[in-house]
């Protein structure tokens, strides 16, 4: 029976609640949120579902009531404008950040914190260090959403479910993300072979089109929209789900890496293994040159913003 806080109840936040209600994941869920009529407006609306979907006790409340949480679903902060990048949020949510997070701790010293907040890989590693809490019991949604749009892009390309295709983003949940075609596969078979076997030639120039439709997909959507947020509603679910079954479930999400192509002391995304825990373990890719210079390059951009706003 699963306890389950969702700090900050914006279109991010109630996407996942709602998402939540619907699974049966959790049997308390509390909404917490600077602006309390929001949170009780959503409540309300979420009981109101409560008939179609699976019993669970929602309330909406303050620190206090994350008391006992197993996860804490971090999304409050400002929210990208438009024209915007993720990074320009940094400061502002950085300082919300060093407000929140040690308040967090203090009532919750146990769960597992899941940050969605933006630039989430900044705002993961400011987590880490206003909570005091061990790297891996905070997960960076990361590039877990690049990822799915690399994946269901690619899958249009190739006219297969999206879910057969095993391919990666990683690094920054932003400008200078990776795609990595190297051992991009499709059932274990890659990305050249995939095309020999339907007849036509390998084209790097579509693939690299498709990068640039994942890299600017949040920019598309806030333009037509204002914002995203079922799919990384989604994601975050499907993380939550990892952590709650400890299913050990492999997501390129955002933690400190440790020597990982040279790189540490900085919050960016691999394919990592998710668990009750947390994060577990972290995995690394055969990169090809240019995708470890790429890698490289993005960790170069989140550790100098980091050493100057956390």
């Amino acid at each position: 029976m699963a306890k389950v806080t969702i700090l900050g109840t914006g279109m991010v936040g109630a996407s996942y609640a709602y998402r939540l209600l619907g699974s049966g994941l959790a049997s308390e869920i509390v909404l917490v949120d600077a602006n309390r009529e929001r949170a009780e407006g959503e409540m309300m609306d979420l009981n109101h579902a409560m008939p179609f979907d699976k019993p669970c006790q929602i309330i909406v409340g303050s620190y206090e009531e994350m008391a006992g949480s197993d996860i804490i679903v971090i999304s409050a902060g400002s929210a990208q404008r438009p024209g915007e990048t993720r990074l320009d949020l940094v400061s502002r949510n950085t300082a919300i950040f060093k407000n929140l997070i040690p308040q967090v701790a203090q009532a919750a010293p146990e769960a597992v914190l899941i940050i969605a907040t933006n630039p989430v890989d900044i705002m993961t590693q400011a987590a880490i260090a206003y909570s005091g809490f061990r790297p891996g019991q905070v997960i960076g949604s990361g590039t877990v959403l690049d990822t799915a749009r690399f994946r269901y892009l690619l899958g249009q390309y190739y006219q297969v479910d999206p879910r057969s295709v095993h391919a990666y983003i990683i690094g920054e949940h932003g400008d200078s993300e990776v795609p990595v075609f190297s051992t991009a596969s499709i059932a274990g078979i890659s990305l050249p072979d995939i095309c020999r076997q339907q007849g036509r030639d390998y084209n790097q120039p579509d693939m690299d089109q498709i990068y640039q439709q994942v890299r600017n997909a949040a920019y598309e959507i806030i333009k037509r929209k204002g914002s995203t947020y079922y799919a990384i509603a989604s994601g975050l679910h499907r993380i939550s789900e990892a952590v709650l079954r400890d299913q050990d479930t492999v997501f390129s999400v955002s933690n400190t890496l440790t020597g990982q192509y040279g790189v540490s002391e900085v919050c960016l995304s691999l394919p990592m293994i998710v668990n009750r825990q947390g994060i577990s373990k972290i995995l690394t890719l055969p990169l090809n040159p240019e995708e470890q210079a790429g890698f490289e390059r993005s960790a170069g951009i989140l550790k100098q913003l980091a050493s100057q706003t956390i």
